[in-house]
């Protein structure tokens, strides 16, 4: 991968939309690139938390394991995005495990070499911090859906937040570019898939919903969100 490509894809992540060019090719020199394929672990859950990555190109897969190996997806993550949100600022081990669902292209950034870097030009922290606290305030928007909406509206917001994070508009619909089965959906907000299966039936009955003929989901956001209103 070339500098440029590097420089590119830092400068639209997120976390350094508030640096200049000067800062993100400070935070270039300390990173580096790898290559993994599908199904293979980019890290496991309780491993040392050492680096942190970006995705170039690809998709990855963050979920969590209990002591019975039952699963629970955080998130997909596609290119422009990086894991562990808040691996820059903690210590210890990785969270989750997170797995390669497509070929992927990553960048990575060595912790040690970062914190270095932060001490360096303390002015970085600032800007990251305001970004952090928009990342905080997403987490209290999934957290406070899980408190006040019941099981229904849970998935109803499940799927807004896919048309986010992972869709593409398309007219008036949002067609969602990762497949996802109804236990993968049920493990993100911890319901049964028989429960999704039910709702999204229900939801495609109601208009709100299809698919397409490769079985990715098309929603009609607007209209969607009408009902959690």
């Amino acid at each position: 991968m070339r500098i440029k490509d590097i420089e590119k894809r830092l400068s639209a992540v997120p976390l350094f939309k508030e640096l200049e060019a000067e800062e993100i090719s400070h935070i270039v020199k300390i990173a580096q690139t790898r290559a993994y394929k599908q199904k293979l672990y980019v890290f496991m859950q309780d491993d040392p938390l050492d680096r942190v990555f970006f995705i170039h190109s690809g998709k990855i897969k963050i979920y969590k394991t209990d002591s019975s190996g039952r699963e629970q997806i955080v998130s997909v993550l596609e290119a422009g995005e990086m894991f562990p949100h808040a691996g820059f600022f903690r210590q210890g081990i990785y969270p989750a495990h997170a797995e390669v669902m497509e070929e992927a292209q990553l960048i990575v950034i060595p912790i040690d070499q970062f914190e270095k870097l932060l001490l360096s030009y303390p002015e970085l922290c600032i800007k990251l911090f305001k970004v952090l606290g928009e990342r905080i305030v997403d987490l209290q928007n999934r957290l406070e859906a899980q408190i006040l909406h019941n099981t229904y509206e849970q998935i109803i917001l499940l799927l807004l937040r896919l048309c986010k994070t992972n869709g593409v508009k398309s007219d008036d619909l949002y067609k969602i570019t990762t497949h996802f089965t109804n236990r993968e959906l049920a493990n993100m907000i911890g319901t049964s898939r028989e429960t999704v299966s039910r709702t999204v039936n229900h939801l495609k009955k109601k208009g709100y919903l299809e698919t397409d003929e490769e079985g990715f989901f098309l929603i009609n956001r607007d209209v969607l969100k009408q009902e959690v209103l």
